[in-house]
């Protein structure tokens, strides 16, 4: 029945987010199977926040061998967790929740097995350029990367668990905070330590579309010395691997 309930969340979004995610599995490059069991010992529960950036700059909502690839790399470390792990899936861009209703929770066990639900978000990512051409994600204008650390940090936390925060981003912040489009312009340094409970940021595509190692150092740059002011114990921005 989880399973089934697992199929159902990702194509209807929960709350009206209206993603149909057997449509994506129509598309979807083979599942790959992580191992996950330690036949020495149980894992340690550990909770992973993935956020799509569906931005109009991401290559994510275009490019398939792209989407692939990174759906590829979050579905190991989905499938590498322990029962009593937590899963959370969210898209952002605009500052704005109407725009970006979809989720995906998951609590890992024997009725949601690991591979189970890293087979679900492979699919999930692998799909999202199928589903922005289909209508179900609508690129957006605006690039809040800050905004939306902010609210998963207030809606979920990093308490409880070793929490890792990966986002499937170019990492091109494009709000109030900042445009890092442009060279001169910088993150501003977070407030206290406000990610200070939080394990690890980590940024796959970073410069993805900008065809230029400079601007993807750059980008790099802003955003560990960002992780490292805001309290974060580890950052890895990748712009391939």
């Amino acid at each position: 029945m989880m399973r089934v309930l697992l199929a159902f969340t990702t194509a209807v979004g929960l709350a009206g987010g209206g993603v149909v995610a057997w449509e994506a599995a129509e598309h979807a490059p083979r599942v790959e199977k992580a191992s996950y069991f330690d036949a020495d010992a149980p894992l340690q529960p550990k909770r992973i926040i993935i956020g799509l950036d569906i931005s109009m700059s991401n290559p994510l909502i275009d490019d398939r061998d792209f989407a692939a690839k990174v759906a590829l790399r979050i579905s190991k470390m989905v499938g590498g967790l322990g029962f009593a792990s937590e899963v959370y899936v969210r898209t952002f861009g605009s500052y704005d929740a109407s725009e970006n209703s979809f989720y995906y929770d998951a609590v890992l066990s024997t009725r949601a097995r690991p591979e189970n639900v890293a087979a679900e978000i492979q699919r999930l990512v692998s799909g999202v350029p199928m589903l922005v051409e289909r209508g179900r994600f609508h690129p957006q204008r605006r690039t809040n990367i800050i905004g939306f650390l902010d609210n998963v940090r207030e809606s979920i936390g990093c308490g409880r668990m070793p929490t890792t925060i990966v986002l499937a981003s170019d990492g091109i912040e494009d709000s109030e905070y900042a445009r890092l489009d442009d060279s001169d312009e910088h993150l501003p340094k977070p407030d206290g330590r406000p990610f200070r409970q939080c394990t690890s940021l980590q940024i796959l595509g970073v410069g993805q579309g900008t065809h230029s190692p400079k601007k993807t150092a750059r980008l790099r740059y802003e955003w560990q010395r960002w992780a490292d002011a805001a309290g974060f114990q580890e950052f890895v921005g990748l712009n391939d691997w």
